[in-house]
């Protein structure tokens, strides 16, 4: 099955609405930057890769719709002179309406998640596109704009499977793999991360099995890295995020996957809550925990892990699931959606350039040359 996460179609984007998967399937669609944006705040779209693709599409479909908006001076010309006058005020009007609708554009894209480093990525490099046709007419622009989100999806589809075939080489045939949280084709332009390595070592001819953490609170492993693997046919086993530590103390894991929405330059990584947990009981039971990402999601502006932004989200999420609720009225609540894994943990970072062991600022920075 090829799960489309994001497409274009008919000058809008859709996106899997990934909040009621698997009870439903459907595509929601975008024609703005603010409407990306709650899409991405709400979670319809998540995962580091596909924020960031997610993104582009929203400073595009911001330039579409500003340079399709008709303007006019509201002068009335009664002779060739004014119509002249008319025509330059117009366009100076239009030229600033159109720049100062990007730059909030932009704002409320980088408002939608701090995070994911992808979504800032993806933002610059559009910025960095919109910068260069700076002259153009509007809508020259616009379709400059959409040929570069077309192009970073197909990107990140083409450094997933590089990230893929490389992952695949350090599982073994048999090996039973443990993943938390979804880092998969839904959380990418396709194909995936973590569940990219999984996807490329079945392709490889190697019988693999994944377990797969709940992750509380937001259930994307029972829900959406479950859905996944049930739909290729991958054999896969659904535990609570408790379980890891009994499965991996009964020696039925031998090796941990998962993805990543921020590397520290040192090699910390950020990921879904529950994450750090995960590799101290690998730790523990000497057992390798792998991080696929892609370069984008690497930030060698920051030092450590420590000035990773942690986003804390509704207690709402933690009190129960959807409309039902289980917690006691009037009990605090706390809802980090992210943990750090220090450098120390990580046995290796599979990117689109290789397979980083140990990895830390050296050669992370190598990566980059």
């Amino acid at each position: 099955m090829k799960v489309e996460t994001l497409r274009w179609i008919d000058n809008k984007l859709e996106m899997i609405d990934q909040r009621i998967l698997p009870a439903s399937f459907e595509y929601l669609a975008y024609d703005s930057a603010a409407s990306v944006a709650e899409g991405i705040r709400s979670m319809v779209v998540r995962g580091a890769p596909a924020i960031g693709v997610a993104a582009a599409y929203g400073v595009a479909l911001e330039a579409l719709r500003l340079s399709s908006e008709p303007r006019h001076s509201g002068l009335d010309p009664e002779s060739s002179a004014l119509k002249k006058l008319d025509s330059r005020l117009r366009g100076n009007d239009e030229a600033e309406d159109f720049n100062a609708g990007m730059e909030a554009g932009f704002t409320v894209l980088a408002q939608s998640r701090p995070t994911a480093v992808n979504l800032f990525w993806g933002l610059q490099r559009m910025r960095a596109v919109w910068e260069s046709v700076q002259g153009q007419s509007n809508a020259a622009v616009a379709q400059r704009l959409l040929a570069e989100a077309h192009e970073i999806l197909a990107e990140d589809i083409r450094i997933n499977r590089a990230m893929g075939a490389f992952g695949a080489e350090l599982l073994a045939d048999g090996a039973r793999v443990l993943t938390h949280c979804n880092a998969g084709a839904l959380a990418t332009a396709g194909h995936g991360t973590a569940l990219g390595v999984f996807r490329s070592a079945v392709e490889a001819g190697k019988k693999i099995s994944v377990i797969a953490d709940e992750t509380r609170p937001f259930l994307q492993g029972a829900r959406l890295t479950a859905w996944e693997m049930v739909q290729e046919n991958i054999p896969v086993t659904l535990i609570t995020d408790n379980m890891a530590g009994f499965m991996m103390s009964r020696g039925e894991v031998d090796a941990v996957v998962v993805g990543t929405d921020r590397v520290a330059s040192n090699g910390d990584v950020a990921n879904k809550i529950g994450t750090y947990m995960v590799a101290v009981l690998a730790r523990r039971h000497n057992i390798p925990f792998y991080v696929a990402c892609p370069l984008s999601t690497i930030d060698m502006s920051i030092v450590s892990g420590a000035d990773i932004p942690i986003e804390e989200r509704s207690a709402d999420e933690v009190k129960g699931f959807r409309d039902y609720h289980w917690a006691a009225e009037g009990v605090s609540i706390r809802n980090p959606s992210f943990d750090v894994t220090p450098a120390e943990l990580v046995t290796a970072l599979i990117t689109e350039k290789g397979v980083v062991r140990q990895p830390d600022r050296d050669k992370l920075r190598a990566l980059f040359k």
